[in-house]
């Protein structure tokens, strides 16, 4: 039997303090939390932190010392500075990722504050939406008496556990394309009983159970997923959600996202092994967190050479992700699986087989990518190109293909390689030879002789294998790339005509964004390119959408995935 996990990726993490700011809601110094995560031998450290609330929702503390905007902005907005310090200061020892719990107070102001504090939030990497309160300003997870008191109101338990499946139903509807995660489904446990249609809602026929049916069905539909929160353990109700709930997830294929929901440093990663084993009680094999609002898949077994895969499947996920807008990220892929990497095909029941191809296949509305970590084969076919020795330095195959467009010749694709001295090796093949290769190469010594080192025409070459080991992308919409995924990839499709991709290249090199590696493809009047880039971001994502309709997709891919 494989052994559990002693570490999560958590989501619902660490609860980030308000420093001088307001009510006390978790902890202050994070650098205790890093390295308290470090010595523990942890991969990743997540905060997060509640969005600044309107006066009317508050707990019964808060209302005590008349503060009116609760955790307010001044720590909010500075919550991802604070972050981005620490990512910087432990960069070469953790991954640190942040999020934002987001709180319901209703579809009218409520919901315009929540979306002014999403764009406050910069680059979180997820965010929970979650009900406290109720409309009646009175909290479902503060004091007993405030439990009962709004008891009183409702009139029964059922009312009382009816109005907060109302106000889940209702955020979903109204900002469900604006989080990722639905925070502890069944809250109202932690002060008032559970009413009888919940614990038996999956056979019983009464209102209250059909309308938790339906909550978990949207949930579903949304494509988000459900919060396994382990505080309801440490405050004496059980975890968020009951057993039966998460059961009901998995037959919807909802994915969980496990957190701890952590106020105070002494609490920190407690419990972390009994949230798998509590998932996989109810049939999960695996959970996700999110880099950047995108799902990354996370095993929930102590195996290396899963991880391994995890990872892999991780980075296909982002790479395909990254190629849609954002309403589209959050539409679960389908999968294919071959070679080592069938074992998947257990645990993604709708997976398809890829035989004894070792490569996994990711895809969504008519786009693919595939990846490997399997070294491509080498083309047995021998091929014509340039080679050249050059300044590795922004602008060179720009230079190259300027050059070859000009005597008309046309790029087939190039293999690129660093020597880490400060110059580069690539392989050019083009696709005829019209008598003119040498005038442009005359061309290139002529006017650029102070970056080309060396370069010549080869009619009978084979294609160099620079790469001998890493995770490849063999394919992109089911045209072969090969190429090995760096930091930062620019994948695009565009009309497949002569200097068409030259476009692309000119605007790298006149903002001094050098390029690492390439690979072009094309099917008919479609071309495809792949290029491992180096540069400023904000220029490069700039630059791309600028570059005409003759590109019918331009993204750039930013790793963040581990």
């Amino acid at each position: 039997m494989k052994e559990l996990n002693d570490f999560i990726w958590e989501t619902h993490g660490v609860h980030t303090g308000t420093e001088s700011d307001h009510v006390k809601h978790g902890i202050d110094k994070l650098e205790d939390v890093v390295e308290k995560a470090i010595v523990a031998g942890h991969h990743n450290v997540t905060f997060i932190i509640h969005s600044p609330r309107l006066t009317s929702f508050r707990y019964k503390a808060e209302k005590d010392t008349n503060l009116k905007f609760i955790r307010g902005n001044r720590s909010y907005i500075n919550y991802p500075k604070r972050i981005a310090g620490l990512k910087k200061k432990y960069s070469d020892q953790i991954n640190i990722k942040f999020g934002v719990e987001l709180e319901w107070m209703g579809p009218d102001l409520g919901l315009q504050w929540s979306r002014s504090k999403i764009f406050q939030a910069e680059d979180a990497d997820f965010v929970i939406g979650s009900v406290h309160f109720a409309p009646e300003g009175l909290p479902y997870d503060g004091s007993i008496e405030e439990a009962h008191e709004l008891l009183q109101m409702r009139g029964s338990l059922d009312a009382y556990w009816n109005g907060y499946i109302e106000e889940m139903m209702e955020m979903i509807e109204s900002f469900g394309n604006m989080i990722q995660v639905i925070g502890h489904i069944d809250l109202p446990k932690l002060n008032m009983e559970v009413p009888e249609a919940i614990k038996n809602f999956e056979t019983s026929d009464a209102p209250l159970a059909i309308k938790f049916r339906t909550l978990l069905e949207m949930i579903a539909d949304h494509n988000l997923s459900l919060d396994v929160n382990m505080a309801g353990k440490v405050k004496g109700c059980g975890i968020y959600p009951s057993q039966n709930i998460l059961r009901r997830a998995y037959q919807l294929k909802i994915p969980v996202a496990l957190g701890t929901d952590t106020h105070h440093i002494k609490l920190y990663g407690l419990n972390f092994k009994e949230s798998l084993a509590y998932i996989k009680e109810a049939g999960y094999q695996q959970y996700v967190s999110y880099s950047r609002l995108i799902p990354e898949k996370r095993t929930i077994y102590n195996d290396h050479d899963l991880k391994i895969k995890y990872t892999i499947l991780n980075k296909g996920i982002e790479l395909l992700n990254q190629r849609f807008d954002d309403e589209y990220r959050k539409v679960i892929p389908q999968f294919s699986f071959g070679g080592s990497f069938s074992e998947f095909l257990k645990i993604y029941k709708d997976a398809t087989g890829m035989g004894a191809y070792n490569a996994m296949r990711i895809r969504k509305n008519n786009r693919s990518i595939t990846i490997s970590n399997e070294v491509p084969e080498n083309t047995m076919k021998n091929v014509k190109g340039l080679f050249s020795v050059h300044k590795d330095t922004p602008g060179v195959l720009s230079s190259i293909f300027n050059t070859l467009a000009s005597e008309g010749i046309n790029v087939e694709t190039a293999r690129l390689k660093s020597k880490n001295d400060g110059t580069a090796v690539a392989f050019i093949t083009v696709s005829e030879d019209n008598g003119r290769i040498e005038s442009a190469i005359d061309f290139i010594k002529g006017t650029d002789r102070d970056i080309f080192i060396d370069i010549t025409y080869q009619k009978m070459k084979r294609l160099p294998v620079y790469v001998k080991k890493g995770i490849f992308l063999y394919e992109m919409d089911g045209v072969r790339m090969n190429l090995p995924l760096h930091h930062n990839l620019i994948l695009t499709r565009h009309h497949n005509a002569p200097g068409v991709l030259l476009i692309l290249l000119s605007a790298l090199a006149s903002k001094n964004i050098n390029i690492i590696d390439m690979r072009l493809g094309k099917r008919n009047k479609i071309g495809y390119s792949a290029l491992a880039v180096d540069g400023d971001v904000g220029v490069i994502r700039n630059l791309l959408n600028k570059l005409g309709d003759q590109y019918y997709e331009a993204n750039l891919i930013e790793f963040h995935s581990i």
